[in-house]
């Protein structure tokens, strides 16, 4: 925890979606020396999972990736932030964002909502340090910068991660996540990331958009997504291929990195991230 009280997250963690997170997961991603766990998806308001993570481990930050704010209001979440900050001090991030616009039947002006909720979640007293936002685009990471600790996007290439150190600055949390695969046979590594990629992801107009953003192109986003596009979104190779897919986006200005381990089917992802525990000298 860093002097403002704001969770000191490490440079690598973990993203799972909520439904494949459980207390014996969360105790053995802090052995193996993770620093965040990240509740992928929408997690619900009342936060009882993530306080669940948080009372089955002692050191580990647990983050939300991301309270959804058409699904979640800002005055039903602040009273649960508040909880787990007290019971757990340095140890939970709120993450929250927008979502996309195919999944919410209201969705409008975002913009806008962003703002009201972040004013909503300041007169709760949810302080601008224990909160993140999911940025994609110009506007957005500009807010996370005025009014959050920093943005944690989801589905960026590590040229977004550039792009957005260089917008916020520095002293700003920029905080990706990054899928990876464990496998050294392209063919079988694209037959693993290019589903997860593909739905929904290149079907939505927020992830499009922010690609096309940095030089993707039709050809790129079409007929689930091109060898190159899905090899760059769902890094593959051995141990120290997919260690230095994470690394790449420290090096082009990350704090932490969190990564999303796609496996087959049915695949424990934990000898995977203790593999790369391993690679990554985290223990």
């Amino acid at each position: 925890m860093d002097p403002s009280g704001a969770p000191d997250l490490g440079t690598y963690g973990i993203w799972r979606g909520a439904a494949q997170l459980d207390a014996p997961f969360a105790r053995a991603a802090e052995r193996l020396g993770y620093g965040t766990l990240w509740i992928g998806g929408s997690p619900a308001g009342d936060l009882v999972q993530a306080e669940a993570l948080l009372a089955a481990t002692e050191r580990i930050v647990v983050a939300t990736g991301i309270v959804n704010m058409w699904a979640t209001p800002a005055e039903e979440v602040a009273p649960s932030y508040h909880r787990l900050a007290e019971r757990y001090p340095g140890r939970f991030l709120l993450g929250v964002g927008i979502g996309h616009p195919e999944a919410t039947a209201q969705y409008r002006s975002p913009m806008a909502t962003m703002v009201d909720y972040l004013d909503a979640l300041d007169r709760a007293g949810v302080p601008q340090q224990g909160r993140v936002l999911a940025a994609l685009g110009p506007k957005a990471l500009t807010l996370a910068a005025e009014r959050t600790r920093g943005t944690h996007p989801y589905l960026v290439p590590p040229q977004h991660t550039a792009a957005a150190r260089r917008q916020v600055g520095p002293g700003v949390l920029v905080a990706p996540e990054q899928k990876v695969v464990l496998e050294t046979d392209p063919v079988r590594a694209r037959a693993i990331g290019r589903p997860v990629v593909d739905q929904p992801y290149l079907h939505l107009r927020n992830y499009l958009a922010n690609l096309r953003r940095f030089g993707w192109g039709d050809a790129d986003v079409a007929d689930g997504g091109s060898d190159e596009l899905i090899d760059v979104l769902a890094v593959h190779g051995d141990a120290a291929a997919v260690a230095a897919g994470l690394r790449a986006h420290v090096d082009a200005g990350a704090d932490h990195v969190c990564a999303q381990v796609l496996t087959a089917p049915d695949t424990d992802p934990l000898p995977v991230l203790a593999v790369l525990a391993e690679e990554l000298r985290l223990v």
